[in-house]
């Protein structure tokens, strides 16, 4: 997307380079145009061939740029209309500012019809293509990034959930429910009461089991005095 912005201001700098630069040769000759075929017709009878393919192709080329760079920056749905009403636009615009403000030239309907068909031929030829794998890569990007926010939601509601239960089995008095005090995670083990008979129970089993079966947990009376 930014090489297409950056492509689309270097493109507007040599645009108004070369259609809003004075030419002062052609001040007595310059005359508007708003018939349509007119200024093609001049071409072809008074120009030379080398003339006529300059001032045609010059045109075509001038709006190949705009087949390129807007099927990239305008939205997929009617892409070739949508690219053809901007270059028609901005092509009516430059007329105009042509026929208003620079001296030697004047408004030519031709030329637009001129530039909005070299956008058409390069969106055909070039332009489609590009803005389909553009699109195509924006997708997925898209896709990318809405799975992953799922994702990370969903891991966020089930850490939620887990520690809702947790505290709820704690209020109930369910000593199971022992939160570890790094992860906030449930813990598997169960907590240790020195209270518990069964606790002391086992321990005294397996100090007999380390010391043998005379280990005895009572503390051994004194021989009386005879």
């Amino acid at each position: 997307m930014t090489v297409a912005v950056a492509a689309l201001v270097a493109f507007s700098v040599v645009l108004a380079r070369l259609t809003l630069t004075p030419s002062t040769a052609s001040a007595d000759i310059a005359g508007a145009n708003l018939q349509p075929g007119k200024s093609l017709r001049q071409y072809a009878e008074e120009y030379t061939f080398l003339a006529a393919c300059k001032q045609v192709g010059g045109n075509l080329l001038l709006g190949a740029p705009f087949g390129v760079i807007l099927p990239v920056l305008v939205p997929r749905r009617l892409r070739m209309l949508r690219m053809l009403l901007l270059t028609i636009g901005v092509m009516v615009f430059v007329e105009l500012a042509q026929g208003a403000l620079v001296e030697g030239r004047a408004f030519d309907v031709d030329d637009v019809i001129l530039n909005t068909s070299g956008a058409l031929i390069a969106y055909l030829l070039l332009g489609r293509r590009i803005g389909r794998h553009f699109h195509h890569l924006a997708e997925s990007d898209q896709r990318l990034a809405a799975e992953r926010a799922e994702k990370a939601k969903r891991a966020k509601e089930q850490e939620s959930a887990a520690a809702l239960d947790t505290q709820d089995a704690r209020d109930a008095g369910d000593p199971t429910a022992a939160v570890g005090p790094r992860s906030g995670k449930p813990s598997l083990r169960k907590p240790v009461s020195r209270t518990d008979p069964r606790n002391r129970a086992n321990a005294l089993a397996r100090l007999r089991v380390r010391f043998g079966d005379g280990f005895s947990s009572r503390r051994p009376r004194a021989p009386r005095r005879p």
